[in-house]
């Protein structure tokens, strides 16, 4: 119950007039004179509160009763009580989650302050992780196919390094998605996941944004504003759309990774900066570094650490389990019933070639659960997926050779991977080329070995 507190004290006096001047600021309270009673009371109701004595009479301590406390999953927030402390005892109830501690004969009124400090401070940390559990929903990676088997395994691997990734693939595949589950897994995953879409920004804005600016600087800059880089001090910088950066702006995070300074706009004093860099695009950067229309200095920088994620088309197995959790998730966000997915209805949507990738596929299953109002979805009931057309060709569907032979390589050795299990040896066997050869393909394509 909220603001609802239990006053632990072998102390009769302590406890009733602590009961009082709280009860008199709108608490409710109960109270007990031992540990077991207690475990026994918060077992039975949620406190907000529990101001616990470290020392009781009989049976167990308070320090004992908070490690219970603590090993039946209780969160409240804990104030402990003491005559006669030491240091030990108030670094052992630090470390088992104690908010603060109050000496004997505890003042009322800074104990009222203390014990809605507390409340407050719990809320905060629920409410904290509630959001945190929300990110992670939002941005989880829903399937279970070899290829993203193998990307899960490529992220672990590489998260807890220091080392600039480049993610690359189509429109809609979930690079951001990749890109948060590498920071995630990193050892800067406490501090701030700083993003920054090259593509959405005014030219004009684009090196505030990155660089912030002194007061002044420009036409209504009237307050210093710190940029992303200085932002991600110590975390990591997210590089959405990194293709569709102008020359000047690649020549300037060029100078910044090279040296890990840059000055704001307006300003010559440099800012020192450790931050890493994960970028993603959906163009060919490789192409595009031929062609004059990105630095090729900038691109070998970036790309220490590639990574390639596949199009829906090459994971169609994923989209029972996609479609289950979009159902469910826009189910829940519109106060409706889960739908039911027929067999029939699945296996349509896993002929589509969904060019928007899982991005289409969630925009399709939303509509479903908002719009349709039969409980169990047949084929007939899925939105008219012809409009974008049959799937092109193989011939057509890449904008070059090299790109339909890599997507071709890539589709049949994770389709032989499958067939043998992950065994690369095996695979390699069957395919009718040397294992080594076929090691080397993979890392070109970006396929990790299981």
């Amino acid at each position: 119950m909220r603001n609802s507190v239990l006053i632990v004290d072998d102390e009769k006096g302590i406890r009733e007039s602590l009961s009082d001047v709280l009860s008199d600021e709108g608490f409710t309270v109960k109270t007990a004179s031992t540990g077991e009673e207690c475990l026994r009371l918060a077992d039975q109701e949620a406190f907000s509160c529990i101001l616990l004595d470290i020392w009781l009479g009989d049976g167990i301590s308070g320090l004992d009763t908070l490690e219970r406390l603590r090993e039946n999953g209780n969160d409240a927030a804990v104030i402990m009580i003491s005559g006669h402390g030491n240091i030990e005892s108030a670094v052992k109830a630090t470390k088992l989650g104690a908010f603060d501690f109050i000496e004997k004969p505890p003042g009322l009124d800074h104990t009222v302050i203390t014990v809605k400090n507390a409340i407050r401070q719990r809320e905060l940390e629920r409410a904290n992780a509630m959001l945190q559990r929300k990110v992670a929903e939002e941005y989880e990676m829903i399937g279970e196919s070899v290829a993203l088997r193998a990307l899960r395994k490529q992220i672990a691997i590489v998260a807890p390094s220091d080392g600039r990734v480049l993610i690359s693939g189509e429109s809609g595949t979930g690079k951001e998605l990749v890109a948060r589950a590498i920071h995630a897994n990193s050892l800067r995953s406490a501090l701030p996941f700083v993003e920054i879409n090259s593509a959405a920004i005014p030219e004009e804005l684009v090196e505030s944004e990155l660089f912030g600016h002194t007061k002044g600087a420009f036409s209504g800059a009237t307050t210093a504003k710190k940029g992303k880089f200085e932002l991600a001090d110590g975390a990591t910088l997210f590089f959405d759309e990194i293709g569709d950066m102008s020359p000047r702006v690649q020549a300037k995070i060029l100078r910044v990774l090279e040296e890990k300074r840059f000055e704001r706009v307006g300003s010559n004093t440099s800012i020192k900066v450790d931050v890493r860099i994960i970028s993603a695009t959906n163009k060919p950067l490789d192409q595009l570094v031929e062609n004059g229309e990105f630095r090729k200095d900038l691109f070998y920088r970036l790309n220490v650490i590639p990574f390639q994620v596949p199009p829906l088309r090459e994971r169609l197995e994923d989209i029972p389990l996609l479609v289950d959790h979009f159902n469910r998730k826009f189910s829940a966000e519109n106060a409706r019933q889960p739908k039911e997915f027929t067999s029939g209805a699945i296996e349509r949507l896993q002929d589509h070639w969904w060019p928007g990738n899982v991005r289409e596929l969630k925009n399709t299953i939303e509509r479903v659960a908002i719009m349709t109002q039969k409980k169990v979805i047949e084929p007939e009931d899925l939105p008219d997926l012809s409009e974008f057309g049959p799937p092109p060709s193989a011939s057509f569907r890449f904008p070059n050779f090299k790109a339909a032979l890599d997507a071709y390589q890539r589709e049949f050795i994770l389709h032989k991977l499958a067939e043998h299990d992950g065994n690369v040896t095996k695979a390699a066997e069957a395919m009718g080329v040397d294992r080594s050869h076929l090691y080397r393909r993979m890392r070109n394509l970006g396929i990790q070995s299981k």
